[in-house]
């Protein structure tokens, strides 16, 4: 591609701003890791933490690697059965079709690796870290409050600025290497990021609930022990889940996320390049996700607090987050006003960029304990769990209305600011007014630092809580440590109503990168566009929408089956002489491998699941109701997780209000009060749904809308049922059956154990991977 001596430079100047943001995330670390440790007692409990988040991520790697394997060997075959886009002949004219189709193959599989490994990486390497970063929290908490703020968030940080470079870095490569071929390797890219989130959410989800839950019902519920008591044979697997499941699947989540937006902004983009012949349709987002990178620098770091005992963390935090929303918006500006030379693109980053605030108000006003639908729980907690949950299922569903009209406004912005653009048919109108919904989402997530930085904070948090309770600290830290925490529970609500949003922004770029695609293969193939009213497009629609839900019921199942299972298990070690009396140490690690191998059961199972959809009813009933497929598990999908992120975290800080009323069993009040025993089972129904079904359905999502975009080429080319496509879609049904019954399936039983292990944990052994006492 022809680019002037400017355009060079800028994307030189991109790859270096993310290997800035690389390089910003090991330095906070070597600050972080530079902290106290505090006694041994709290580097025991941290220890034995530790060693059980390694543990399920390895066991995780294990699981995913052969899939991953499968799946690159697809891709690359892929171009064998659809030959290289035109721009991709035409980029690399100068070998024959055999070479172009090689290195086409090889850039998509590659690229398929690349996205996947990075997510992996994101995952990885920002879980470690939080769980690096609770004990310093904990130790810090007690001398200051401003110095256990900045930990927490700055360790959160880290894994914000490797979502941030990493995701830029990938782009940023492939587009500099294959030009205008890029949509033929970014797919691949974009697939990889997304299929590894979507198993890391999913696994991590279930893990985390299945432990919170166990451990709530019998330690809370039934025994009337505070939430973090070490006496509770579920609590290490509960603190170990905090962070596989909301450090390491959130921050793959948001991941793939930023990823896929800027995936579908290239391809978007690169249509307008043909329709125009201007380069800058595909330099500008690059530029805007750069600005977002130095702007969450700068923000990030302006996090403290301004206090030694209590402070405002939720107000120092939202300080980082307008500082970098203000510092993106002057860039923008520039960019627009001195390379675009025109206000529409800058209009549409900036619409993403208020879309972002204004999920971040709506998801807190629906979740914050200071607003008047969590205390409308809290107050219905008078009449029992019914009433609770009741409650608690109006608000989630209120909230998703809410929701779906602030996106839907932000979509007609979209549309409104494109659509007087000087063009010469409609056609050509939809590709602009497509290309500014990707602007929008690529806006939307411009501050991807500070978000991922409030969400990692939150789990962080949360553990050196824990960790302060285990070791027995002093009042005044535990103190600290509870005002962090409390801050945290609203930041994950915030970051997951800013994951899913940006998973509906992403899916709809998709969705009209998806159309263009169509129509560059066969023009006549969407003439008539997608229309509902045709039956077969009908259906495409009614299974679409019906995807999410069966998805969620498989994985809310699983958390339900797990947390039975930690029930019988917690239940069986109170009954063990000396545990309740504190005199006997409990067998942490047998919890921890009960959440281990539940999570792992569901992670195959649920991808072939999100996989297989789209390839049966694309080759089953076409493309134009693949076209209704899709518009059915976006809507569909967005609505159920909104509610089900929204209603979880009401119902869990309706609880937290109640924990923190004066205890005055009498009147009813405080914990251990008959409110307070319905405010958990609100909060134990909540858990699947905002921590494992709610945000598996923002990746699941793309991963359709990615599938769908992937066999597209295929569908069109081999239209008809042949003997082969007859072949491909018993397969693939038989592949979607064969999920559906090993979801279902029965975990392996953990029953009683003998009399032998019994007498060792009375007798005050550690069994392997138990605390040392």
């Amino acid at each position: 591609m022809t680019l002037t001596p400017f355009e060079t430079g800028a994307l030189w100047v991109v790859l270096l701003v993310a290997v800035a943001g690389l390089a910003y995330a090991a330095f906070l670390r070597s600050q972080v890791m530079r902290e106290e440790t505090g006694t041994a007692r709290m580097r025991e409990v941290w220890d034995a933490i530790r060693q059980g988040a390694d543990a399920y991520l390895r066991r995780q790697l294990g699981t995913i690697l052969p899939f991953i394997g499968v799946l690159t060997v697809l891709l690359f075959l892929s171009v064998y059965v659809v030959p290289p886009s035109p721009q991709a002949v035409e980029r690399f004219a100068g070998y024959d079709p055999g070479t172009v189709r090689l290195i086409v193959g090889l850039g998509r599989a590659i690229a398929f690796i690349m996205g996947a490994v990075f997510s992996l990486l994101v995952g990885q390497l920002g879980m470690r870290m939080a769980v690096q970063g609770n004990i310093r929290v904990a130790a810090a908490a007690r001398s200051s409050f401003d110095r256990a703020l900045r930990i927490a968030y700055r360790s959160g940080t880290v894994t914000g600025m490797l979502t941030d470079g990493l995701g830029l870095l990938g782009g940023t490569v492939i587009f500099m290497y294959f030009g205008k071929a890029a949509p033929d390797a970014l797919l691949g890219f974009g697939f990889g990021g997304t299929l590894l989130a979507l198993f890391m959410r999913v696994g991590g989800g279930i893990y985390t609930k299945a432990a919170d839950v166990g451990a709530d019902l019998v330690g809370k519920v039934e025994k009337d022990i505070p939430e973090d008591d070490p006496r509770n044979a579920a609590v290490i697997a509960d603190l170990v889940g905090d962070n596989v499941g909301d450090c390491a699947g959130m921050a793959a989540d948001i991941f793939e996320s930023y990823e896929v937006t800027i995936v579908s902004g290239l391809i978007l983009g690169l249509t307008l390049v043909h329709l125009t012949g201007d380069i800058k349709w595909i330099i500008f987002p690059l530029l805007v996700r750069a600005i977002g990178v130095f702007a969450s620098i700068v923000g990030t770091y302006r996090v403290r607090g301004h206090s030694d005992e209590r402070g405002d963390a939720m107000g120092a935090i939202n300080r980082g987050f307008y500082t970098s929303a203000a510092v993106s918006i002057v860039g923008f500006a520039l960019v627009a006003a001195f390379y675009m030379h025109e206000w529409r693109a800058f209009a549409s980053v900036v619409a993403g960029v208020i879309l972002a605030i204004v999920i971040d108000e709506l998801t807190r006003y629906f979740t914050d304990g200071r607003y008047a639908p969590v205390r409308e729980i809290q107050r219905s907690t008078d009449g029992g769990p019914a009433t609770t949950i009741i409650t608690g299922l109006a608000v989630g569903y209120e909230s998703t209305v809410w929701a779906v009209l602030v996106i839907g406004a932000t979509i007609l912005s979209a549309i409104a600011i494109y659509w007087s653009y000087p063009v010469a048919s409609l056609a050509d109108k939809v590709h602009y007014i497509l290309y500014g919904v990707a602007m929008t989402g690529i806006g939307m997530l411009t501050l991807t630092g500070n978000n991922v930085a409030m969400d990692s904070y939150g789990p962080i948090s949360d553990n050196a809580n824990g960790i302060g309770e285990m070791a027995g600290l002093e009042p005044k830290a535990r103190q600290i440590m509870a005002d962090l925490d409390a801050v945290g529970n609203t930041t994950k609500a915030i970051t997951k109503g800013v994951a899913i949003g940006s998973a509906v922004i992403a899916a709809v770029s998709l969705f009209g990168s998806f159309v263009a695609d169509v129509s560059m293969i066969d023009p006549q193939a969407l003439a008539n566009g997608i229309r509902v009213s045709e039956p077969m497009v009908f259906v495409g629609l009614l299974i679409g929408g019906s995807v999410p839900w069966l998805f969620s019921s498989l994985s809310i199942k699983a958390v339900g089956r797990a947390a039975g299972l930690i029930v019988q298990e917690v239940r069986r070690q109170f009954r063990i002489p000396g545990i309740m009396e504190g005199t006997v140490k409990p067998d942490y690690a047998r919890a921890v491998q009960i959440s281990t191998v539940a999570a792992q059961k569901e992670l195959v199972s649920l991808a072939t699941l999100a996989v297989m959809g789209p390839i049966v009813v694309g080759l089953a009933l076409g493309v134009e109701a693949l076209g209704g497929f899709l518009a059915g598990a976006i809507l569909s999908g967005q609505l159920l997780a909104v509610f089900m992120a929204n209603a979880g975290g009401a119902w869990d800080n309706a609880k937290k209000l109640i924990e923190d009323e004066p205890r005055d069993l009498a009147r009813n009040t405080g914990k251990g009060s008959e409110r307070h025993k319905a405010g958990v089972v609100g909060d134990t129904v909540g858990d699947p749904l905002k921590d494992t079904a709610g945000p598996a359905l923002n990746p699941m999502i793309k991963v359709v809308n990615l599938v769908s975009l992937i066999i597209a080429p295929i569908i069109v080319r081999y239209q008809g049922i042949s003997l082969g496509t007859g072949l491909v879609i018993v397969l693939a049904l038989a592949a979607v059956a064969w999920a559906i019954r090993t979801s279902k399936r029965e975990a392996p039983a953990f029953g009683a154990v003998g009399a032998e292990q019994v007498a060792a944990s009375a007798s005050g052994s550690t069994p392997p991977g138990g605390l040392a006492g």
